[in-house]
């Protein structure tokens, strides 16, 4: 018998951003008891990596940098650089997660390590937090680590008007409409223009 969960052949399964900053926010109340799940929240939104980009992270990356400071992340999917930068929203996430680790943790450790033993979070564990962190707020659609990397995008042009060329140099597109596929926007900002009384 096929699994009713599992997409059928050659069907498109578009994974969805959070779309809105009371979501976030529930989310993250939901979390305020977890600093790990929090920081891997907040720091998903914020620095638009991809999940394995994300789960790499090393302590010592991390450790002392201030809000404003940055540091650098290679790609594993492509190999470029990307600059990260720390905002207070981060650096308050990422400062509780270190001080729930213990003086004693290591700068080669990962940053989001898994319960089980210490070491790296999968990716499909991630996945499985965030439709947990989804469904508990009983947000409809379907999420996965991804949601986190595209919500960043989503929210900051949405809510706070960031510029297409903008985000397309954050994730490394090519074009505009691939930024605007990517964030599940075009079709909303082009009805939109159907709907405007001129």
């Amino acid at each position: 018998m096929p699994n009713p969960n599992h997409p059928r052949k050659h069907s498109v399964i578009k994974v969805e951003p959070i779309k809105t900053l009371k979501d976030v926010r529930a989310i993250k109340k939901l979390l305020s008891g977890s600093p790990r799940d929090l920081c891997i929240l907040t720091c998903g939104l914020s620095w638009f990596t991809r999940a394995g980009d994300l789960l790499s992270i090393r302590v010592g990356q991390v450790r002392s940098l201030k809000v404003g400071e940055s540091f650098v992340v290679r790609e594993q999917k492509c190999g470029k650089v990307r600059t990260i930068t720390i905002s207070k929203s981060t650096h308050e996430a990422i400062q509780a997660l270190l001080k729930s680790m213990g003086d004693g943790v290591s700068d080669d450790a990962y940053l989001f390590q898994s319960r089980k033993g210490g070491g790296k979070l999968t990716v499909p564990t991630l996945g499985a937090m965030v439709k947990g962190w989804c469904k508990s707020i009983n947000l409809a659609g379907n999420y996965s680590s991804h949601t986190l990397r595209k919500s960043g995008g989503y929210l900051n042009r949405t809510v706070y008007g960031v510029d297409i060329p903008t985000l397309m140099t954050v994730y490394g597109h090519s074009t505009q409409r691939m930024t605007l596929q990517y964030l599940c926007i075009q079709e909303e900002e082009v009805q939109s223009c159907y709907l405007r009384d001129l």
